[in-house]
């Protein structure tokens, strides 16, 4: 029988030099060479206050290269990260095997604040020293993730109030049913069970009642209507997406197109894209030339970022939401779209749709004149001097009993014809374009030019395969944190880890 060496897989002491396995050209390897070489971490010092007493620290150098390194591979569990600085080579490399607490670990993530930020803007710059950012087009784009926060404690303030009485009146019924059983014997005694429900609920209507306290007033929206606070995470939001709507943040970044440099990262508690255009490009300008273009879907067109984009003399291409109806290569997109339930009929019943009811532009009105005439050819008289609609002024017509009541076309002209005479219609009279309104219609011209439409067809190809990197190969599918300066410290951390490694790649090609 052939004999063979045993080979031990696990073997327990090894003679290595830790820095020789940061392989050169990988993330690691880059990762190790920026902050311990490149990048000056010195304002991590502050929030330490061991100078004279107290045990010495982990440095700073050595639990960011850990953490993002491992975010670089998905983890984000702090306990994850530390058990792998224990059995991982590359983890002991990168700390030196110091092998910190995960509490340790966890504080440090929690507590970056504008320390991250700082580090992200270094990297930045060696980016663009190495002539990774082509200041030519930006993208901007976000995604919504959830956070750490229960979707169930979401309401505002009425809303809470309404569930502290409840939990308040089930409680007190339930001790008043056995005061009347103590007066009544024989009396029921308390279950372990009902015990223990009784104890719930005043104490979630204690809860309830000292949120309310510290809370005193309603979140606001962008537009100051009221939103739904969370007594969890009351930075977050429900925001809409297609798998339903979740408890969480919109990560937003801006994206070089040359090589896909992520330039400025976000992370803002609101679905509403549209109120985030602006900070980001706020960030953005430093970066920002003359000939610079920043492109972004319909989800950021709005007048008022219009309006603001052209006071900041910003060159910008933004599309609307009727872009892709305007655009005759879309004109077949509905046959890509998922096949109905066969089981539900929208054909609707037989003898097919019924014929669309007449509108204004159905009717015939000769400005000059002053007459109008209905689809049947008959005339419609002035009703009213002077008319005003949601506060714009309109010229309104009404037809006669006489030509109305007997027309064969009443079904198509009047909603409820069996309940209404005549009908009416009114006609907007012509007002000055605003500013804003001429920047709408500039900026349709010009995305619906055969320009304007290759240089928006950049955006997709520039900032979704960034997400799918974060999405996928980092595995990036919530923010374990709460709160938005915390989520905002994570946010640009995996972003962080994207820039290292489009720079490492960079540097290993050269």
């Amino acid at each position: 029988m052939a004999r063979f060496k045993h080979i031990d897989t696990s073997p327990r002491f090894l003679a290595i030099d830790l820095e020789r396995q940061l392989a050169p050209g990988t993330f690691e390897h880059a990762l190790h060479h920026l902050l311990e070489h490149e990048i000056d971490l010195s304002h991590f010092d502050t929030r330490y206050r061991n100078d004279d007493s107290g045990a010495p620290a982990y440095p700073p150098t050595v639990l960011l290269k850990i953490v993002l390194f491992a975010y670089s591979r998905g983890l984000t569990s702090s306990r994850l990260i530390a058990k792998a600085c224990i059995d991982q080579v590359t983890f002991i490399a990168l700390s030196g095997d110091s092998q910190p607490h995960f509490t340790t670990i966890a504080h440090f993530v929690s507590t970056l604040g504008e320390d991250i930020a700082k580090v992200f803007g270094a990297v930045l710059a060696i980016c663009d020293q190495q002539g990774l950012i082509g200041r030519e087009m930006f993208a901007i784009d976000g995604i919504k993730l959830p956070s750490n926060a229960a979707k169930a404690r979401s309401g505002t303030r009425a809303d809470f109030e309404r569930q502290a009485s409840k939990h308040e009146a089930a409680a007190r019924a339930m001790v008043a049913s056995h005061r009347d059983g103590d007066q009544h014997p024989p009396a029921p005694s308390f279950s372990a069970r009902e015990l223990a429900r009784c104890e719930r609920l005043t104490r979630q209507a204690a809860e309830l009642r000292d949120w309310l306290k510290r809370n005193p007033d309603d979140r606001r929206g962008s537009q100051g209507a009221v939103v739904k606070s969370n007594r969890t995470d009351n930075d977050s939001a429900k925001m809409a997406t297609d798998k339903g709507v979740i408890q969480g943040y919109t990560g937003v970044a801006a994206v070089d197109g040359r090589h896909q440099i992520i330039c400025v990262a976000q992370a803002h508690g609101t679905g509403a894209e549209h109120a985030l255009l602006v900070p980001v490009v706020s960030q953005l300008q430093p970066l920002l030339e003359p000939h610079s273009l920043i492109t972004a879907d319909a989800g950021y067109h709005s007048k008022a970022n219009l309006v603001a984009l052209d006071r900041l003399h910003v060159n910008a291409l933004i599309a609307d939401n009727q872009m892709r109806k305007r655009d005759e290569r879309f004109n077949e997109q509905s046959r890509h779209k998922a096949a109905p339930a066969p089981l539900y009929d929208k054909a609707g019943k037989a003898g097919g749709k019924k014929p669309p009811r007449f509108t204004p532009s159905d009717f015939i009105y000769d400005v000059s004149s002053g007459r109008c005439l209905c689809p049947a050819g008959k005339r419609l008289y002035r009703h009213g001097s002077h008319c005003q609609i949601n506060g714009r002024d309109a010229v309104r017509f009404q037809g006669a009993k006489r030509d109305c009541v007997p027309c064969s076309q009443r079904d198509r002209c009047l909603r409820t014809p069996e309940k209404t005479d005549t009908r009416q219609v009114a006609f907007f009279k012509q007002r000055t374009p605003s500013h804003a309104d001429q920047l709408l219609r500039a900026m349709r011209e010009r995305i619906d030019s055969v320009e304007g439409r290759v240089q928006y067809g950049q955006r997709f190809a520039t900032v979704e395969p960034v997400f799918g990197n974060l999405r996928y190969n980092k595995r990036l599918s919530r923010f374990t944190l709460r709160g938005r300066e915390k989520v905002d410290g994570q946010w640009q951390l995996f972003c962080l880890v994207h820039n290292i490694e489009k720079l490492a790649k960079a540097r290993g090609a050269a």
